[in-house]
């Protein structure tokens, strides 16, 4: 562009699935002026910026940078599990009117688009190195640990232009962070053994305000085995027997307590398995340990363990559900989400991955 003004108006244009003629609306210009500025031809007026700026729910600076300009910095709330480091690459959302940096590093995808780096900071917030031409803009930020939601995240950018920053977390840490609103919604699977009852216990129990319960997939958890191991392990007992090293999930995921409800259930001490002390962040992360040698067994969903080969011994079926906070439902990046979880081809990609059922997908519980 030269050095004309820089915009992103194209890309919250289609974040929003909006025309030319709607934006021109909410700016109070004509189409044509309106193509004009998206285009770079022609530099907006304060009240035109400012109109944008509202109907968008960006600020004035996200939506138009000067070319060639000083490097920016921004200060966000710091959402990662470990602390900042300097330098640290970071994916930026905003969330309920402020700035949330989630790092790459724990991202599912931590090779993907940053939005700039970490200058400095603590367990509470950053500042932020901003990069030049940073990418779209984030319309969904989501905490989980189902890989299958990456299916959903990419029919989102290719139909609506909807990015998402999706982070790594376990059931409890996933809740918490929604708590601490630094996501538009998270995934749980977690069971309240009193009830008998999935994930509406622990909402109640973590999460302050009123949320809605999404379902995703009732998928199935399992012990997966690498299969040159899998002569020696019969089930979760031959762990405590010396016979195979465990590659365990964090504290508060599901994963976890469903190995410590099966290994009390077989009178297991957890202090005689090898390994029990590990963790890894996410289902793939276990079945890619186990696969490449690491350990020999670990709990994660069959998707995992088929995808990357390895024996799966059935533990138990499970809700997977996404935890919404009432004050977004109105977002329409989480109405384009309803939308995509409810085409029966969503759900058929999902199934295809293995042990999934997504009946219900897109439907309140």
């Amino acid at each position: 562009m030269g050095d004309r003004l820089h915009n992103t108006l194209a890309g919250e244009r289609e974040r929003l699935g909006w025309t030319q003629a709607r934006m021109a609306e909410a700016a109070g210009i004509s189409r044509q002026s309106y193509a004009a500025i998206e285009s770079g031809d022609s530099v907006p007026s304060t009240e035109v910026a400012l109109r944008l700026s509202e109907a968008l729910g960006r600020s004035v600076s996200e939506l138009f940078r000067l070319p060639d300009g000083a490097a920016e910095s921004r200060v966000a709330t710091w959402s990662g599990v470990a602390a900042p480091a300097p330098g640290a690459r970071v994916r930026l959302a905003r969330i309920g009117g402020r700035w949330v940096a989630h790092p790459c590093a724990e991202a599912h995808r931590p090779d993907g688009p940053a939005d700039g780096r970490v200058l400095s900071g603590d367990r509470a917030e950053v500042r932020v190195d901003l990069f030049p031409d940073p990418p779209p803009s984030v319309g969904l930020a989501v905490v989980g640990c189902d890989p299958a939601f990456g299916i959903v995240a990419d029919e989102l950018r290719r139909e609506r232009g909807i990015e998402v920053s999706w982070s790594q977390r376990g059931s409890r840490a996933a809740l918490l962070a929604l708590a601490r609103g630094e996501a538009h919604l998270a995934g749980s699977h977690l069971l309240d053994t009193g009830t008998g009852t999935w994930n509406e216990p622990s909402v109640h129990e973590l999460v302050p305000f009123p949320c809605t319960r999404i379902a995703f997939a009732v998928w199935e958890q399992g012990l997966l085995v690498r299969p040159d191991v899998r002569p020696h392990i019969r089930g979760v007992a031959d762990l405590g027997q010396g016979r195979a090293r465990l590659l365990n999930r964090e504290p508060g995921s599901g994963s976890r307590a469903l190995l410590d409800e099966v290994l009390a259930e077989a009178g297991v001490d957890r202090s005689f398995i090898t390994g029990y002390a590990t963790t890894a962040r996410g289902h793939l992360s276990v079945a890619d340990g186990i696969a490449a040698g690491a350990a020999d067994a670990g709990v994660a969903i069959r998707a995992a363990g088929q995808a990357r080969g390895l024996e799966v011994l059935p533990l138990r079926k499970e809700a997977y559900e996404l935890v919404i906070p009432d004050h977004f439902l109105d977002l329409p990046a989480l109405d384009a989400l309803l939308r995509v979880l409810r085409r029966p081809a969503v759900r058929a990609q999902v199934e295809a991955l293995g042990g999934y059922d997504g009946d219900s997908m897109g439907l309140p519980v």
